[in-house]
């Protein structure tokens, strides 16, 4: 799978957080624990001295918070770190911050024994896909609307009438950053957009809020029977899926605890492959930066039944995994630098999927 073992130092003030962490590490032959640190000052000579490949960070330590901590390392010796924080409300808005800044994971501690198990799974997957990421730095604290392209549409800000059109994406590592970039190049009035992002509960209701303060569209985490309307983005909750449904000419989103689908719930597949199934050649999917595979069958379905679709390319992407999984599944019509996907969305529903025949050449550009 790799051909050196993945270095990566702990960093968390609970001493039994620190040994479930490292043990969890130690127990797959890739991956090497080469330090722990109890606090930001310890981990800072460590990371110096060892020059790890991957750092799991608390968010919550003595001396310094890993806010502020992250936020120096990133500017000094930027490096994929993994934030590891407890279930609640402030933790949860400290990680969608610490994902601003840089970091290109999160992980909630167990709150018990029973979730162990799934904990070591995650954090594994996590590290494994972490060690591959590439650093895109910081966005901007308080972003404003991006460029939108000629021509494209404008309106008001809010949710309009219900969409008889569907924009659908899937992000996993690295696609917090990616999805606020996406949206910040579309305007307010678009298609009704559905969202999965691999991400824990709380911390996607979060993340949709923070999307919601800087982006032209109104963004909320979706609750089960919402409308899709044009101009709201909805953002599957973390530790449900979320599939799109059509009663009549509306389209509503349901809820469903379900099995986990490529280790991840929600996950993108369970998306696309609804959307594939109830809007046919009406919707539009995008496939973003993240590890593994999640989201290439369901989007391979997409494209099949007549939606233009769209995968990130490995220029742009933080890790290209599930994108590149698209492509090697012919599931993209299209490959895009990240930039430029807002402006292949808005001109996609005019080219559609069904026009080009299945087994044209992909149209790319970095």
């Amino acid at each position: 799978m790799v051909n050196k073992r993945i270095r990566v130092l702990v960093v968390d003030d609970s001493q039994n957080m620190r040994r479930l962490l490292s043990e969890t590490l130690a127990s797959n032959p890739h991956i090497e624990v080469v330090g722990t640190a109890a606090d930001p000052y310890e981990a800072r000579d460590l990371i110096v001295a060892l020059r790890p490949d991957v750092l799991t960070l608390d968010i919550e330590m003595p001396k310094m918070d890993g806010i502020t901590f992250l936020g120096k390392l990133m500017a000094k010796l930027p490096m994929p770190v993994i934030v590891v924080s407890t279930l609640c409300q402030s933790g949860s808005l400290a990680v969608v911050e610490a994902l601003r800044l840089g970091a290109v994971e999160a992980l909630v501690k167990p709150a018990g024994a029973r979730e162990v198990p799934e904990f070591r799974q995650q954090l594994l997957l996590k590290v494994l896909g972490a060690a591959g990421a590439k650093y895109r730095g910081a966005m901007p604290a308080h972003s404003g609307a991006g460029a939108v392209s000629p021509g494209a549409m404008s309106g008001p800000r809010g949710p309009g009438r219900p969409s008889t059109r569907i924009f659908a994406v899937g992000a996993s590592t690295g696609g917090t950053q990616a999805v606020e970039r996406l949206l910040l190049q579309l305007p307010a009035d678009i298609p009704g957009m559905v969202v999965v992002q691999h991400i824990p509960p709380v911390f996607s209701r979060s993340f949709a809020e923070r999307l919601n303060q800087c982006c032209p569209q109104q963004v909320k985490e979706a609750e089960d029977g919402d409308l899709v309307l044009d101009g709201l983005v909805l953002i599957a909750p973390g530790g449900l899926h979320l599939v799109l449904t059509r009663q009549g000419m509306e389209y509503r989103v349901r809820l469903r605890k379900g099995p986990t689908v490529h280790y991840q719930r929600p996950a993108v597949d369970v998306l696309f492959r609804s959307v594939a199934a109830v809007a046919g050649a009406s919707a539009l999917g995008v496939i973003l930066t993240g590890m593994g595979s999640d989201g290439a069958m369901g989007l391979k379905q997409m494209r099949d039944g007549g939606s233009w679709t769209i995968a990130q390319n490995e220029e742009t992407c933080v890790v290209y995994g599930m994108p590149h999984a698209a492509v090697e599944a012919e599931a993209a019509c299209e490959v895009l630098a990240l930039d430029r996907i807002g402006q292949g969305m808005l001109q996609g529903f005019s080219r559609g999927g069904h026009i080009k025949p299945y087994h044209q050449e992909l149209v790319t550009s970095g």
